[in-house]
């Protein structure tokens, strides 16, 4: 039949990948037990075990926990219905963290800054920071042996709440971990996934630093104070070096399952998020039945949600019970795109052929690095509208700035879209504020235009804008948010209660909040 989509020859043996599914979250919270005790610290430690009592029972830890959410919202939308903005809705509903960048992500969509603008607006500190790259299993676990694929629900996931080197850091996970499904070499990962990321970017430095290290044979207490001076002037909590230290785990580990986790955390920093990415990553290639007894028997296989709302978020009681919807969730995916690897009662088989795709980034992975955060979408009923702001919607009285607005999935040709800009006294539009734009059937049509703010009436201001197609008479009504630079910032509104600028105090409050 013309447009069906040829089912894909690769498979994965459904049971094989239970286990390694099953092994990622085990991982996961094995890693994120050990770290959650040093959460914070800039001095190396000597961690070779556990430090606290567990009874069966892992630390609650954000990491996993987030993940539940996308996880929902798969199951109810399915993935390829999945847009940035609907994840911000979902943020919006079931994330209760309301620590750093999840509570500036959750300010800004309050002030109608949705994804990716909530990851890029009102955001300095946090915008490199770690909350998206310690989320991706979820992401590999659906689209396992598709690196390219996963590159753009990354992507969605990390904008919601991270930019720039925030979301190259949840790609460069996203992919190592897809591949691992079928690809056992660490070396050969971490290659996959820094194809697919700028090659200049900071997390691609802080990640080849870690190579040259351990290549060059120097010890991994002094591989990790280079990559502290490498981030130096990022300061701590951020992606590049936190990722650095990942990698430092994998490479001097050695497949030690307990020696690789431990590196990680004993770098110091955001000692949950790399002990659990650790874990993740090695739980994928072991599979949980070759996981260490000795680490997985202590914590159990229960679920402890720290930064979620468990009302009808449905969490699962058991690892076993995720890992089952994680495969009905996968199944779900197939039958959306049939071209993904499939799982199969049969033995696994992934072509040499369809391995060769996995050195170089294709062209979907292009498209997906050149999406801009400081953009804001509209899905109309005729096609996307994308308003691309030159700097940013945080600006000030008299400052110009382009808007590039670009129409695309428009089923009508040769019609004009026709702009109707509703602008406060004082605020001016070149070459004025009514004009139009020309659709084009299967193309993306493309204006710029210049805005000049004026006075602000309130710390957000929100241009009403009419838009029709020309052969209709009724219009649509948007709404395009600009907001007052220098107004009380966003992240104070959100939780100044919860840190009171004082990191030492966040990191303290945390830690009683968990044990």
């Amino acid at each position: 039949m013309f447009g069906e989509k040829i089912p894909s020859a690769e498979r994965i043996n459904i049971e094989e990948f239970r286990d390694k599914v099953l092994g990622c979250w085990t991982g996961k919270n094995i890693g994120g037990t050990l770290g959650t005790p040093l959460e914070g610290r800039r001095e190396m430690s000597d961690l070779t075990f556990y430090q606290q009592e567990l009874g069966g029972n892992p630390a609650p830890n954000d990491d996993l926990d987030l993940q539940l959410v996308w996880l929902l919202a798969v199951e109810q939308r399915g993935a390829y219905r999945l847009t940035e903005r609907a994840l911000g809705e979902y943020w919006m509903r079931y994330i209760s963290g309301p620590w750093n960048e999840y509570g500036t992500a959750k300010a800004n969509i309050v002030n109608g800054l949705y994804p990716p603008l909530s990851g890029f607006c009102n955001n300095e500190k946090w915008k490199y920071s770690n909350g998206a790259w310690i989320r991706s299993e979820v992401w590999a676990c659906l689209f396992p042996a598709v690196p390219d694929e996963v590159v753009r629900f990354a992507w969605l996931d990390a904008c919601v709440d991270h930019c720039g080197e925030g979301i190259y850091a949840e790609i460069f996970t996203a992919v190592l971990e897809s591949a691992a499904f079928v690809e056992r070499d660490v070396r050969k990962l971490i290659d996959i996934a820094l194809a697919r990321i700028p090659a200049d970017c900071r997390v691609a430095r802080s990640v080849k630093l870690a190579m040259e290290c351990y290549d060059s044979g120097i010890d991994w207490r002094t591989a990790r104070n280079r990559i502290v001076e490498e981030s130096a002037d990022l300061g701590w909590f951020q992606a590049p070096a936190n990722l650095g230290f990942v990698v430092l785990g994998l490479l001097y580990g050695e497949g030690d399952f307990g020696r690789s986790i431990c590196i990680a955390v004993n770098c110091g920093d955001d000692t949950d998020c790399t002990g659990a990415t650790v874990g993740a990553i090695l739980g994928i290639l072991m599979g949980r039945k070759n996981l260490p007894q000795k680490w997985t028997e202590p914590i159990g296989n229960t679920i402890r949600t720290v930064a979620v709302q468990n009302y009808q978020l449905y969490v699962p009681a058991t690892l076993e019970e995720l890992t089952d919807r994680v495969i009905h969730a996968k199944l779900q995916v197939e039958r959306e795109n049939p071209t993904l690897p499939h799982l199969s009662a049969d033995e696994t088989r992934i072509s040499e052929t369809y391995r060769e795709r996995f050195v170089e980034a294709g062209e979907a992975v292009e498209r997906v690095l050149a999406r801009s955060s400081r953009a804001l979408g509209f899905d109309l009923p005729w096609g996307v509208l994308t308003i691309d702001y030159g700097t940013s919607p945080v600006t000030a009285p008299g400052e110009t700035q382009k808007l590039t607005l670009t129409l695309t999935d428009c089923p009508h040709d040769n019609r004009l879209a026709c702009f109707d800009w509703q602008l406060p006294e004082g605020w001016t539009m070149n070459p004025g504020a009514s004009f139009a734009l020309q659709s084009r059937q299967r193309m993306s049509s493309s204006i710029t235009v210049e805005i000049t703010p004026g006075e602000f009436r309130d710390s957000v201001v929100y241009l009403p804008v009419s838009l029709r197609l020309s052969d209709r008479r009724s219009p649509l009504w948007l709404t395009v948010p600009f907001q007052l630079r220098g107004a009380i910032g966003m992240e104070e509104l959100v939780y100044s209660e919860w840190y009171k600028d004082d990191e030492d105090r966040l990191f303290a409050r945390r830690a009683e909040k968990l044990f």
